[in-house]
């Protein structure tokens, strides 16, 4: 089947409301603090999906909202992006939610309300229908989204998987995400060095390519049982806000290597651009990074990449 989109992103979608503490912490012993709250189209399918789509992708989104205020906003802004939401369903107890608290410097504590996302059956053949489309797909940790990691491999489609925050490389519930990935990211927020978990994921997958979020520290690349490791970018921008920047390292490096056919190296570069960018939005998904930003940011850095 002809592949009419460049990317399928498979997870979920939620509104994210955003508390900026004024002060260094939040004061447990008084009853009020007071906040900066912002409400945004947000979470891993949010920032995926539009992250692709600001970058020139060919963009389908396979999730749920709820029949809610929140629900009809996300698909009035997806079909104003001119995201396909042909494989956007319907769960029955509402649209997904995050709290962030949020820091002066940028860091976070989430707390997140999935809905039914642990029991939500997807429509399998709608799903098979943009998958097969697909040249790739973008799989975030729905519990529903493992039930189409075959129909994603059958279809020939690339799989990438996006663990978030590891705590453990053995935890079951993402080992059916690790064994179909041909590339895998997680963030290694919980791990002063990620190699460990580079070891422990190749003996699950041994031919995935691993890409480990490290924050303020860089990330860390994985091929072929070598691990690299590359320092942090800079930009003028400051840091405000941290969330969505393993997706903003997820869609860059997938759109420059998979999509683009650039090599590694300049990929992982490219990854870390449009993740820098994306932590100098606040509270937004609105104004992620384009390909044109981002050839200029790279051209700027001025890097020659002996690439793979």
């Amino acid at each position: 089947m002809q592949k009419t989109f460049d990317v399928a992103v498979v997870g979920n979608v939620g509104i994210d409301t955003n508390i900026y503490l004024y002060g260094n912490e939040i004061d447990f012993t008084v009853e009020a603090n007071f906040t900066e709250n912002i409400d945004y189209l947000g979470q891993a399918g949010g920032y995926a999906s539009r992250g692709y789509n600001r970058q020139g992708k060919r963009t389908a989104f396979i999730g749920h909202v709820g029949e809610d205020f929140s629900g009809r906003y996300i698909r009035e802004v997806f079909a104003s992006d001119g995201i396909d939401t042909s494989a956007l369903f319907s769960d029955p107890t509402g649209t997904a939610r995050s709290v962030n608290f949020m820091y002066p410097d940028g860091r976070r504590k989430n707390f997140y309300d999935g809905k039914a996302h642990m029991t939500l059956t997807p429509d399998l053949a709608a799903c098979r229908e943009v998958l097969s489309k697909a040249r790739l797909a973008h799989f975030n940790l729905a519990n529903w989204a493992r039930t189409l990691l075959p129909i994603a491999r059958k279809s020939g489609t690339v799989i990438a998987c996006d663990l978030q925050d590891v705590v453990r490389a053995d935890d079951p519930y993402r080992r059916d995400f690790i064994a179909a990935a041909d590339f895998l990211f997680f963030s290694a927020a919980n791990h002063p060095d990620p190699t460990p978990l580079f070891r422990e994921f190749w003996t699950m997958n041994p031919g995935c390519v691993l890409v480990s979020g490290m924050g303020a520290r860089g990330c860390a690349l994985g091929v072929a049982g070598r691990v690299e490791f590359f320092g942090p970018v800079s930009m003028p921008e400051p840091v405000i806000d941290t969330n969505g920047a393993g997706d903003g390292l997820a869609v860059g490096f997938l759109s420059s290597h998979v999509l683009e056919g650039r090599g590694l190296a300049e990929s992982i570069l490219r990854g870390q651009i449009t993740a820098r960018y994306t932590c100098a939005q606040k509270a937004s998904t609105d104004n992620l990074i384009t390909s044109a930003q981002v050839d200029a940011f790279y051209k700027s850095m001025g890097t020659t990449t002996n690439d793979r």
